[in-house]
């Protein structure tokens, strides 16, 4: 299977603007908070010329927004990079996920990767995407598990559909191998933030905080979250779910004895197919023989050749300790 992106999730990009002690620059928080997005940028755009790395943050956000000027991810991207390069890391983690919805998504991870570090709930959703997918980090289900369940506990709207769906790929084990991954990774990411935060005050010369600035939140607009398409298009920013083409069919089991393992029955046969995918590698299932049955609507799916009702049995009863329903029949 595969994720794909969708731009709904564009809209959840960072709305946040750091309050600096620079007055000019919080002169200009003040009127972009009053609603008065153009004098907020005429206040920034001396001190970001300047390397003020907050005026660049809270000027790349109004060229992103199209708030003030006209929108320009061009130039966003130019400024969250000069900030980030300053050390301020809500400017990097957001050059990361413009780069990543822009299509520069190589150049793009190290950023996801750090961003996700600090627990950023987009970047851990797009790195658990990557690790799923086994496309731009490695493939990795159980800490992709652990990540989107980090996303969707940060309320990340894309997050609950693709874990729902990841459901059905992700054995049982795994996903039960990603709960304390996940309590761990959040753990790590708490602590990763607070010190990189104070780091960045000392090298500023400020006191050291454990958390972020003071800042101005922005609600984030509504998403909607994409729907698998085996045949769509990917595009950028939000990732979900799209299976991979099904894994060829296993040749008959040389045992043809008259047993079978029953494995399911579906109402939509493409479920049948994927669920076979996804196990028929297992030692209790591997080269035996596919069988499905037609029951009125319903597409039974069966794997066949088992010698005896005993060796049936042990096959089932392995199925179903890692989660897998099954039953024995002739």
């Amino acid at each position: 299977m595969k994720l794909r992106e969708s731009t709904s999730a564009v809209a959840l990009l960072c709305m946040v603007l750091a309050v600096p002690a620079q007055a000019d620059v919080k002169a200009g928080v003040d009127a972009w908070t009053a609603g008065n997005f153009a004098a907020a940028v005429e206040e920034w755009k001396g001190p970001a010329v300047q390397g003020d790395p907050d005026a660049q943050f809270n000027l790349a956000q109004a060229y992103r927004l199209g708030r003030g000027v006209e929108a320009d991810l061009g130039r966003a991207e130019a400024l969250y990079a000069q900030a980030a390069a300053s050390g301020h890391i809500r400017a990097a983690d957001q050059y990361g996920l413009l780069l990543f919805q822009t299509g520069q998504r190589e150049q793009a991870m190290p950023y996801i990767e750090a961003a996700a570090g600090r627990g950023e709930p987009r970047a851990q959703y797009l790195l658990g995407i990557a690790h799923f997918n086994g496309d731009l980090a490695a493939k990795d289900w159980p800490r992709a598990y652990a990540l989107l369940t980090l996303a969707n506990g940060a309320g990340m709207p894309q997050a609950a559909g693709a874990l729902a769906q990841m459901d059905e790929y992700i054995p049982l084990e795994q996903r039960q191998q990603a709960q304390p991954l996940a309590a761990s990774l959040k753990a790590e990411a708490e602590a990763t933030r607070a010190r990189e935060l104070t780091a960045v005050d000392l090298a500023l010369g400020k006191p050291p905080t454990a958390g972020d600035a003071p800042q101005v939140v922005e609600k984030p607009q509504p998403v909607t979250v994409a729907k698998a398409e085996p045949t769509s298009t990917p595009a950028p920013i939000a990732r979900a779910v799209q299976p991979k083409p099904p894994a060829p069919r296993k040749t008959a089991h040389e045992a043809t004895g008259p047993w079978k393992v029953q494995l399911g029955a579906f109402g939509v046969p493409g479920n049948s197919e994927r669920l076979w995918s996804r196990i028929s590698s297992r030692g209790e299932i591997a080269g035996r023989e596919r069988i499905e049955r037609k029951a009125g609507n319903l597409t039974i799916l069966l794997a066949g050749g088992y010698a005896s009702k005993q060796e049936a049995s042990a096959a089932c009863a392995s199925l179903k300790r890692s989660g897998q329903e099954c039953l024995v029949t002739r």
